[in-house]
């Protein structure tokens, strides 16, 4: 093994496992409230339409204060930042315990998105800064997995602790919230203790290391044109930037549109609480899948459009079957196509932005694309739930979702001709690179 592929190999060690342990536990608070809404709507009040305006609220919180918060990373260091994040969204989700009807659902889903705004882009910023480009595409692989094992774990979790009904008096639904909300307060202080803010901050790289990975990401900067503004907002104006958030946009809508629906979905196919949590973990498998194979193909071919084009015509045939069949059984195959497909995009897109941005500049240019793709958050269940709430069930909502599928899929090519062919070089011309520094 070579030296280069020794220190990525210890930095991924050192940093990957705790970052995918923080996000799978942010991934877990926001996404439980699809298993509390099978109780907590009757005994609050809170209908289909409002549970997905309410779900959907959490993104517009997270949208309005997610650049202010990736700056504000920039400035006080992840080590104190991240902590800050974890703190406020662990208090939030535990308050959620305590919501009496839709105003106050609405209200504590928007202060948990804005509690936890930056923390997606600011690891995908912080990533940027210890990995050179031609490593990202694995490694992001690696730190999304925490979505799909978030998801697998809050399908059994959810449904065990919904079955605490009436324990010291609380809704089960309560306990759910309570328990979920806990952790990521608990692991503020290992954040404040073990989280580097940068490689200059470690004693397990030495300065000959340090100095070899300076050097590589200053030839990233040279060699993909990367921008760095001399003010980090002028970012925000960018067309790349904005762009690529348009872009980002079907994956987001997508993912949060099937997953906070998907245990009312599974539900239908008969069972309990616990059974429904345990059948909806089944899809993340494939997501997991997806990810140990199509991010490193990605980085391996270096090719990031061909691997996109193909995910969203998986993604979109998956969303139609889903829709179209009516055996469960095969509902839940074309589900995991579905996983299998929206995980594996989104490991890849965000290889994309660390191409065109560096410093600053990719942090206000991150949390721009990461905010605005993320309104797919909010329309997603909104829509979807309006849908149902007009048609009287799910597959109408799934067949939307498979036409924006198809959205993306135009994107793709629209995005490649606009920044690779006049903005980038050559893709050949990347892979030669790439394999020249090897």
């Amino acid at each position: 093994m070579s030296q280069e592929l020794r220190l990525i190999r210890r930095i991924t060690l050192k940093l990957i496992p705790f970052l995918i342990l923080l996000y799978l536990i942010a991934y877990v608070d926001r996404s439980a409230v699809g298993f509390a809404k099978l109780h907590m709507g009757a005994d609050v009040g809170i209908g289909d339409a409002a549970y997905g305006m309410g779900a959907g609220l959490f993104f517009i919180g997270y949208f309005l204060l997610e650049i202010p918060s990736n700056l504000m990373l920039e400035r006080f260091g992840a080590r104190r930042w991240f902590a800050r994040i974890m703190l406020t969204w662990g208090a939030i989700t535990m308050g959620m315990a305590f919501v009496q009807g839709p105003t106050s659902f609405y209200v504590m889903r928007f202060l948990l998105g804005a509690a936890e705004a930056g923390f997606f882009p600011g690891v995908l910023y912080y990533i940027t800064q210890w990995f050179p480009v031609r490593h990202r595409g694995k490694i992001l692989g690696l730190f999304i997995l925490s979505q799909p094992i978030a998801m697998m774990i809050t399908g059994p979790i959810s449904g065990g602790l919904l079955g605490m009904e009436g324990v010291a008096g609380l809704h089960g639904w309560q306990w759910l919230f309570l328990c979920i909300g806990a952790p990521a307060i608990v692991l503020t202080l290992p954040v404040l203790r073990w989280l580097p803010d940068g490689p200059k901050d470690v004693k397990w790289m030495d300065p000959v290391e340090k100095q070899w990975l300076a050097g590589e990401l200053k030839k990233d900067l040279e060699e993909y044109g990367q921008t760095r503004h001399g003010n980090p907002l002028h970012a925000l104006k960018d067309k790349r930037v904005l762009l690529l958030a348009l872009f980002y946009l079907p994956v987001t809508l997508s993912i949060y549109g099937l997953g906070l629906w998907l245990p009312t979905l599974i539900k239908q196919f008969g069972g309990s609480d616990l059974t429904t949590g345990f059948i909806s973990a089944v899809p993340y498998i494939f997501g997991i899948v997806g990810l140990l194979i199509v991010p490193r193909s990605s980085d391996r071919l270096n090719d990031r459009y061909g691997h996109l084009a193909v995910l969203y015509v998986i993604g979109a045939i998956g969303l139609f079957l889903s829709a179209y069949l009516t055996v469960p059984v095969l509902q839940l195959a074309a589900l995991s196509l579905v996983a299998f497909s929206l995980f594996s995009c989104t490991a890849v897109f965000w290889t994309l932005p660390g191409r065109f941005f560096a410093g600053a500049s990719a942090a206000a240019g991150i949390a721009l694309i990461n905010s605005v793709g993320n309104l797919g958050g909010y329309i997603g269940p909104f829509v979807i739930g309006w849908l149902k709430e007009l048609t009287g069930n799910l597959a109408s909502g799934l067949y939307f979702l498979s036409g924006v599928m198809i959205c993306g899929l135009i994107l793709t090519g629209v995005v490649y001709r606009v920044l690779e062919r006049k903005h980038a070089l050559p893709e050949s011309k990347f892979a030669a690179s790439a394999r020249g520094s090897r």
